[in-house]
């Protein structure tokens, strides 16, 4: 996925200012495809620059109110049906699971506690937008409402794996 596609999605459900599309971020899509604020607009420019949005209003202080094209929708459609998602292969924290046996018992142990708050943090904050998106009626939310699902069961298997993992640790 790319943020390209990201801000294409998300403008496909109608118009949004950078700071909209920023808010709808950090509730819906940071799980999946987290970006900063400069990430954003730099992107929309770039959006812009090839025509796949336009911008449709602007407001004080420089706001810009940005629209999908035609073009913009046709390549979010060409994304989703025609270009094979990427296949996570690497994992930095797998990867290290591997050496573990580098350090003393109790640091490995220490290793897969710290995985398994980083879980349980996950699902916090998961959870802390549960609300948000079940209120909703809209493709964002009705489709968000599955992502999450997926990111909430995510979670709470590699929460579980974790804990398992760390009483293996002699």
């Amino acid at each position: 996925m790319s943020l390209r596609h990201a801000v294409l999605g998300l403008l496909s459900e109608g118009p949004a200012s950078g700071y909209d599309l920023m808010k709808l971020f950090d509730v819906s899509l940071s799980n999946v495809w987290p970006a900063t604020q400069s990430q954003l607009y730099a992107e929309l420019g770039k959006l812009a620059d090839a025509g796949l949005v336009d911008v449709v209003a602007e407001g004080p202080r420089g706001r810009k109110e940005y629209a999908i094209t035609e073009a913009g929708l046709a390549e979010l459609r060409h994304w989703i049906s025609d270009v094979e998602p990427a296949s996570v292969q690497r994992s930095d924290m797998l990867l290290r699971v591997f050496f573990l046996a580098q350090l003393d018992p109790e640091q490995a142990r220490q290793y897969f506690r710290h995985q398994a708050e980083l879980a349980a943090k996950r699902l916090e904050y998961m959870e802390s937008i549960r609300g948000f998106v079940e209120e909703g009626g809209d493709n964002l939310s009705v489709n968000g409402r599955i992502a999450l699902e997926y990111g909430l069961r995510l979670g709470r298997v590699q929460r579980e794996w974790a804990e398992w993992a760390e009483g293996q640790i002699r």
